[in-house]
C-alpha cells in the first residue's frame, strides 16, 4: 500500500506539558485507521496536527510530496478545504443556515464548481446518506444523529482525498452511532482514505487498523484488515482489541 501521509518526529508541547512525543506513523493511501488511547494521551492533538488544524514543535509532516509544517495558515486552509474533510464528535453547522446550505458552503468556498452542480451534488450526498428529506430544515430540526450525518456530508462535498474524524460517534446513542460507523465504512470502502479518533473498542472494531497513544507516544498497533459489514465479525474483532488492551496492561506496556 502506498503512503498518503507521513509524520516523523512529531512533538507538541502545551502548557508546558510534553503531548506528542517523538511520534512516527505512515498513513496508507486508501486506509481506515483508528487511534485510540486514554484521555490525555495526545490522540485528538496528533488528528489534529495531521490535518494541519494544530501546529506542532518539531518534526515533518509529508502529504504526497508536500510538507504540510512549513505552509501559512492560508494555504492549509485551502488544503483543509480541497483535499481534507473533517468530522468532530458535534456537527458544529451554522444555525443561520439550513441543513442543506450548510453541506453546500465549503462547495461554494472551493469555487471548483458552479454553484448548481455544488447543490446538485449536496443533495445526492444527503440522499445516500439518508438525511435528503432534512434539506430545507435548521439545526433546530435534526437530531444528533442526522446532524452528524449532515456534518459528514459536507465533510465529503469536495471529494476529499483523506476524512479526519474526531470521536465522530461521541455524542451519539447507540443506533446513531452504528448508523454513522456504516456510513464512514462505506465512505472508505468507495476508496477515501480515513483518520478516526475513538475511545470506543466498536467503534474502531471498524478500522483496518488500530493504533494505541498513552502520554503522547504511539505504544501498540494492531492490524485486523478489512471488516466484511457482519455484525458478529464487528464484535469479534471488538473483543480481540479488548483481550490486547488487557494484556498490554497486565504485562505493564501502555
Amino acid at each position: 500500500m502506498s503512503k498518503i501521509l507521513t509524520a516523523r518526529g512529531l512533538r507538541r508541547v502545551l502548557s508546558g506539558r510534553p503531548v506528542l512525543q517523538e511520534v512516527d506513523l505512515d498513513v496508507g493511501t486508501g486506509e481506515f485507521l483508528a487511534i485510540m488511547g486514554p484521555s490525555g494521551s495526545g490522540k485528538s492533538t496528533l488528528l489534529y496536527s495531521l490535518s494541519g488544524m494544530d501546529d506542532t514543535d518539531g518534526g515533518s509532516i509529508d502529504l504526497e510530496g508536500t510538507e504540510l509544517t512549513a505552509m501559512e495558515q492560508k494555504q492549509l486552509a485551502r488544503l483543509r478545504l480541497t483535499r481534507f474533510g473533517v468530522v468532530f464528535q458535534q456537527a458544529h453547522l451554522l444555525a443561520n443556515l439550513t441543513l442543506l446550505d450548510n453541506v453546500v458552503l465549503p462547495g461554494r468556498l472551493a469555487r471548483a464548481a458552479s454553484r448548481s452542480a455544488v447543490v446538485a451534488r449536496a443533495r445526492d450526498l444527503m440522499e445516500r446518506t439518508g438525511v435528503g428529506e432534512l434539506a430545507q430544515r435548521d439545526v433546530t430540526q435534526a437530531s444528533g444523529g442526522q446532524l452528524q450525518r449532515v456534518g459528514i456530508c459536507r465533510a465529503l462535498i469536495n471529494s476529499p482525498q483523506i476524512v479526519f474524524a474526531d470521536e465522530p460517534t461521541g455524542a451519539l446513542d447507540s443506533a446513531s452511532a452504528r448508523a454513522v460507523m456504516r456510513l464512514l465504512s462505506g465512505i472508505h470502502a468507495d476508496g477515501t482514505t480515513l483518520v478516526m479518533v475513538t475511545h470506543d473498542v466498536e467503534v474502531a472494531a471498524h478500522a483496518q487498523r488500530v493504533i494505541t497513544m498513552v502520554d503522547g507516544r504511539i505504544v501498540g498497533e494492531r492490524r485486523l484488515g478489512g471488516w466484511d459489514g457482519k455484525e458478529g465479525s464487528l464484535l469479534e474483532r471488538a473483543r480481540q482489541l479488548r483481550q490486547g488492551a488487557v494484556s498490554r496492561a497486565r504485562t505493564g506496556r501502555a
